[in-house]
């Protein structure tokens, strides 16, 4: 067999089949695509490549997939720390966005969460945010993948004037974009408390017949639910189960408040739950019951949300979370053991985004999105289980080699697609027109 590369590791973790470990296998790559994997003496034997890659020590695992983010918003990290998410959001990040977000502000913003991403292993992310074919082209651009969110809002930016224009301007995203290989699309309603019933039951029906995701904020906190009982007598989940949303379209974010029956019929419509937990912590919005979700049937993907919240974008630092808090809510040392916390961070979140497909696992056929991990590092060292070390210890500086679609994207730690230097300095800028303009928004430290 011929392949343009073969690389060589101590273990690959697969994802599927069954959560297996495979140790001294190689990874053959030919076209972007996984053409085989096998054990070490046998690739070496059968497999005629273009290059071979020697990774001791090393685990090679799928792209992981932040299933929910706001990447612009990297340009807004630390302004507003230790808040009540309503406070956090009206008094402090909507009037700094209203202030300050254009193209420029997207393109930058996008490009530092890139950056950030890709370093820490992730090969594919979830966005909801204005300007979204701005964070297209530069992911494109970048190598990435990502679904980009077609946001909806009920109220007036920059971006758009009302919900219809928000859907116009969506549509000719998806439009543009429709077939690339990269860049996906999803609507991005932003919640129930943002969007008007006239406009999700719009957003029903063209997710029905452009057979695309619904990416919401849903159940984030106790008061959305208090709202929606008020101001119409029902919660938000029910609400929008009556309007036929509920499926394996929706992808309900946060989800920290819910009953038993709500998990019931999250499970019987097939519809998909992203956790978010340090965001979620650092909000003091709830527990996500994620073992409960995993019983019942319910697929959970993982998300780092926006970096204004969290205040990160490490995936392998949420995975660790997620099953740490996991079994805390359960009351269970055995729950959201490190494989499911894996899973969530890659073939659950595919799965959730429409792409198990294309990517997610490491099998022959599927997309070339493959992460080298250097568990020499002291962080991970003794290693006996390269999975749980990998989940509760590793770190995103132990990712060394990257590729999307075949693509390498970062060699030995180093981005190929981006200029650090560059975005840094953007970055930095930004921080001084938003801090010496904003001093109301901005809080005294």
């Amino acid at each position: 067999m011929q392949a343009e590369l073969l690389i060589h590791a101590d273990w690959i973790l697969p994802v599927d089949p069954a959560d297996s470990t495979l140790e001294r296998h190689a990874i053959a790559v030919d076209q972007g695509r996984i053409a085989a994997i096998l054990p070490r003496a046998e690739a070496r034997a059968q497999i005629d490549a273009g290059r071979v890659l020697d990774l001791p020590g090393h685990a090679l695992i799928p792209g992981l997939i932040n299933a929910h983010t706001h990447s612009p918003m990297t340009l807004l990290r630390g302004l507003a720390d230790d808040l009540p998410l309503m406070t956090w959001l009206h008094e402090h990040i909507w009037p700094a966005e209203g202030r300050w977000v254009d193209t420029e502000f997207v393109a930058d913003g996008t490009r530092l969460a890139v950056l950030e991403m890709l370093r820490g292993g992730i090969t594919c992310f979830n966005d909801m945010y204005f300007y979204p074919e701005v964070t297209a082209r530069v992911v494109h651009e970048a190598g990435m993948r990502v679904l980009a969110g077609m946001i909806v809002v009920d109220f007036p930016t920059r971006y758009a004037e009302s919900a219809d224009d928000y859907l116009r301007r969506g549509l000719e995203l998806h439009e543009h974009y429709r077939g690339n290989a990269l860049v996906r699309t999803a609507f991005a309603p932003h919640s129930p408390y943002a969007v008007s019933e006239a406009p999700l039951m719009r957003v029903r029906t063209l997710a029905d017949e452009l057979e695309v995701p619904i990416h919401i904020h849903l159940h984030e906190t106790r008061d959305e639910i208090v709202q929606s009982l008020r101001e119409h007598g029902e919660r938000p989940l029910a609400r929008l189960e009556r309007i036929g949303m509920l499926g394996p379209q929706l992808v309900a974010i946060h989800m920290t408040q819910l009953e038993d029956a709500e998990i019931e019929r999250l499970a019987v419509t097939a519809s998909h739950v992203v956790h978010c937990p340090e965001s979620n912590l650092k909000l003091a919005s709830g527990f996500c019951p994620v073992a409960k979700l995993l019983e019942a049937g319910v697929n959970v993907a993982l998300g780092t949300d926006g970096a204004a919240s969290n205040n990160d974008l490490n995936l392998l630092a949420e995975m660790r979370t997620a099953a740490l808090l996991g079994k805390g809510v359960a009351g269970s040392a055995s729950a959201v053991p490190a494989k499911t916390a894996l899973r969530m961070a890659t073939l659950n979140g595919a799965k959730a985004l429409g792409i198990d497909d294309e990517t997610g696992s490491l099998e022959p056929g599927k997309a070339a999105d493959i992460v080298a991990l250097d568990l020499g590092d002291p962080h991970t060292q003794p290693l006996y289980h390269a999975c749980s070390q990998m989940v509760y210890a590793a770190s995103s500086h132990q990712v060394t080699q990257v590729w999307v679609a075949g693509r390498q994207v970062i060699r030995d730690g180093r981005p190929l697609t981006l200029d650090p230097a560059a975005i840094l300095a953007d970055a930095r800028g930004w921080r001084e027109r938003i801090a010496t303009a904003d001093a109301a928004v901005v809080p005294a430290a």
